[in-house]
């Protein structure tokens, strides 16, 4: 028994001896889980700075994005061109108009001077075209083509031996513009008289 008490009380002598060991071992595993627990902390922290920064620049470049480039003319810019435009344009058919206004006075000016005036009154007025086209009236059809355009295509006539002015052609095509004639568009050319 004594042999059992001896082992007892060594048991217990090793106690604690034993348990402040596996206490500082637990201890120095706890100070080292709550290191890498702080670092863990630190590492989060950095990161989500990170996030926030690109957070930021990702909303900057949407703004920049939805914002025009100085390139580009805005809506508000566009109506200002637009309006002008018109405005012009509106001028462009009020001069147009005075134009035509001031040349039939000057026609009216002219054609009643010469009436008056003893060398205009016998000049021949075979130059004047005629009012309307008679469609019976022996004449040829000219096809528009690439390049031409109407005084051409009277050039072209006449170097043929085809006795017509533009007069005459602008007569016989009421409505065609002299300055936009069509590539396909058809041209009465009247026959000399």
């Amino acid at each position: 028994m004594k042999r059992i008490l001896f082992f007892v009380m060594m048991a217990l002598l090793m106690v604690p001896v034993i348990a402040p060991a596996q206490d500082s071992a637990m201890e120095e595993r706890l100070n080292q889980l709550s290191a890498q627990i702080d670092v863990l902390k630190e590492a989060r922290e950095i990161q989500n700075k990170r996030i926030e920064a690109l957070e930021k620049q990702v909303s900057e470049l949407q703004a920049k994005a939805n914002q025009p480039a100085g390139d580009y003319a805005s809506t508000a810019d566009l109506k200002k061109v637009a309006d002008a435009v018109t405005e012009v344009d509106k001028k462009r058919k009020a001069d147009s108009e005075n134009v035509a206004d001031q040349l039939e006075k000057i026609r009216k000016a002219v054609i009643g001077g010469a009436g008056s005036g003893g060398r205009r009154a016998s000049a021949p007025s075979t130059e004047a075209p005629k009012p309307a086209f008679d469609p019976s009236a022996p004449h040829m059809e000219h096809k528009v083509g690439p390049n031409e355009t109407l005084i051409a295509i009277v050039n072209a006539y006449r170097s043929k031996g085809v006795k017509v002015t533009l007069s005459q052609v602008l007569a016989a095509n009421p409505g065609v513009d002299p300055k936009n004639v069509k590539i396909g568009q058809t041209i009465i050319i009247p026959a000399a008289p």
